[in-house]
């Protein structure tokens, strides 16, 4: 569909500022599946996000956020401000309010802004709450503590996390220049599309796809296998159809903003189960047989011990960093946070906010199981217990945490394979959130994502070697390898095209000069280069230890297969664990 532009919008004098501008906004309608991987100059992109970020700015601000604001730029305040809009700032966010504001930008309340505002509900608590909602990460992070040692572990969970919240920081920085109403970005393949093109976009949807399918078939596999030690005689392969079958129900809720309040209960039964584990294992012995079973122990009557350092196979030891990737997984699903929210700037204090309770609980909780239970530390850690009335106890809890985190992980897995995916290859398939057709269609996606998440853990009944290769495959690249990436090729562009001319009537860029010449190279590159160079090596840093990660992840399913005895077999009815 032909795109016409305002003459009334000025020029974008810098990346992410404003002047004088006339917010005389067209209205933009674009197709999800004709216009998918439809690309505009970049320039074209802040021109416009710059003015929704104006917009934004504008509406009253949510309480709290002036602990934050001395962190970031201050924005200018509109000059006349009415009394109700002004009392609303100091207190709860009200319609009206919002209304009023609004009419102080001409074009605000344009029908393409005002349906993009009305859609984006979320809140940077929904942030803080959908992030923590992850069970993965603490029931992961005592194993991996275990075959480390306490200095590596330590080490490894700090250093993780500063390079987390440092790629999260990016990923809001990217939205914040290229998101607007006119060109709206959905899914982490929307960001890498308008940063390297459609083949790298191809790439991270399949990537984004593949992750959430095996995060799903990871939780179903770990629920299984507590199902199993709750009631043994009942086939292992059944319950985990059970559990599938619960999160076919669960799934059909469709707004992340929806699972946002039952993602908040599922926090304190993450926090009940960690610190229930944590007080079990301190009073009770660990459970030697399975801890020796899945650990590959010659025997199961050693005494407890722990090491500075573990002396452990190094395919082993990056198994277990794979495991402490999963803890600061949420960074596929960031750009879908983003989109949901009402006021998209105050995503960093979800994301700080729920970055540092993970932090915090998760080492905690790592480092005083490893002291415990040492070498008979199991992964899940809450299957380690030696006391079968509490492991019961404590796995029935984890069941409906998790339950609730493979919904959150099935809700977005399905609309990125969807639209990114099957409406890319068939247009004509119905929008997911529109009519009886979207509906029964949602019904049709949740059951079949499902299905091959069950598929894919029976196949693989191997937990800590399917959760490392998942996460040296999918989790580290898009916690860590994409986002330095992406922003660095950004902040070449941005250098790059300061001598472009840009006509925003007609949306054409005219160079200054090619890429082909050294000049635009050294323009992009040379006018930040610490800024650039800091980027591009945390990018070769992180993509070689997926590549070793993923060599280590995949020698230990092919050791766990050929083991003697060993309850690997697929789709098999004896669980892999005691």
């Amino acid at each position: 569909m032909k795109k016409e532009a305002s003459p009334d919008i000025h020029e974008v004098h810098e990346v992410g500022e404003i002047e004088e501008v006339q917010y005389d906004v067209p209205e933009i309608h674009l197709s999800a599946a004709a216009e998918l991987d439809s690309t505009e100059p970049f320039q074209v992109y802040y021109h416009y996000a710059a003015i929704q970020r104006a917009r934004e700015d504008a509406l009253p601000k949510s309480p709290f956020s002036s602990l934050f604001d001395k962190y970031r730029k201050k924005k200018p305040e509109p000059e006349e401000r009415s009394d109700e809009s002004h009392s609303s700032s100091e207190g709860t966010f009200s319609p009206d309010c919002e209304k009023t504001v609004l009419d102080q930008i001409p074009g605000a309340k344009t029908e393409l802004a005002v349906a993009n505002m009305s859609l984006r509900t979320a809140t940077w608590m929904s942030v803080f709450f959908l992030t923590t909602t992850d069970i993965l990460g603490p029931s992961a992070s005592p194993w991996a503590i275990s075959q480390l040692g306490w200095f590596p572990g330590v080490m490894l969970f700090s250093v993780l996390g500063g390079a987390a919240v440092y790629t999260g920081w990016l990923i809001y920085r990217m939205f914040l220049k290229l998101d607007s109403p006119e060109f709206p970005m959905k899914t982490f393949g929307d960001l890498a599309l308008r940063v390297y093109g459609k083949g790298f976009r191809w790439g991270v949807d399949v990537l984004q796809s593949l992750q959430l399918l095996c995060n799903v078939a990871v939780i179903i596999l770990s629920n299984g296998q507590g199902l199993s030690q709750i009631y043994s005689p009942l086939c292992f392969s059944v319950w985990c159809i059970i559990f599938m079958l619960a999160g076919i129900l669960l799934g059909q809720i469709r707004g992340l903003s929806n699972f946002s309040y039952i993602a908040n209960a599922a926090i304190w039964m993450n926090l009940f189960v960690v610190f229930s584990t944590m007080g079990i294992a301190g009073t009770k012995p660990p459970n030697y047989v399975g801890g020796a079973k899945q650990n590959g122990l010659p025997n199961s009557t050693d005494p407890v011990r722990t090491r500075a350092i573990e002396n452990v196979p190094f395919q082993t030891q990056l198994n277990a960093v794979m495991n402490i990737v999963y803890s600061y997984g949420g960074a596929m699903v960031f750009v879908e946070f983003l989109s949901e929210m009402r006021k998209p700037r105050e995503f960093l204090k979800g994301m700080l906010s729920a970055q540092g309770v993970i932090f915090v609980c998760y080492l905690l909780y790592g480092l005083l199981v490893y002291a415990y239970q040492g070498q008979y530390t199991m992964n899940p850690a809450n299957q380690g217990l030696g006391s079968y009335n509490w492991q019961t106890a404590v796995n029935v809890v984890s069941l409906v945490s998790a339950l609730i985190g493979a919904g959150l992980y099935g809700n977005v897995g399905v609309k990125v394979v969807y639209i990114t995916l099957l409406r890319r290859a068939m247009p004509f398939l119905p929008n997911l959130e529109i009519g009886l057709k979207g509906r029964i269609t949602w019904g049709l996606m949740v059951f079949l994502f499902w299905a091959l998440a069950f598929v894919l853990a029976s196949a693989i009944p191997q937990f800590s070697a399917l959760t490392s290769l998942v996460g040296a495959a999918c989790i580290l690249q898009f916690s860590y390898t994409f986002p330095p990436l992406m922003y660095m090729g950004l902040t070449i562009r941005e250098e790059a095209s300061k001598l472009d001319i840009v006509d925003m009537e007609t949306r054409k860029v005219t160079k200054y000069d090619s890429w082909k010449t050294l000049a635009r190279w050294k323009r992009g590159v040379l006018s930040r280069p610490w800024w650039v160079l800091v980027n591009f090596t945390l990018f070769l840093c992180s993509a070689a230890t997926g590549i070793l990660g993923i060599y280590s992840s995949v020698y230990s399913l092919v050791q766990a297969f050929d083991a003697p005895g060993a309850a690997t077999v697929a789709f098999g009815c004896k669980s892999p664990v005691a």
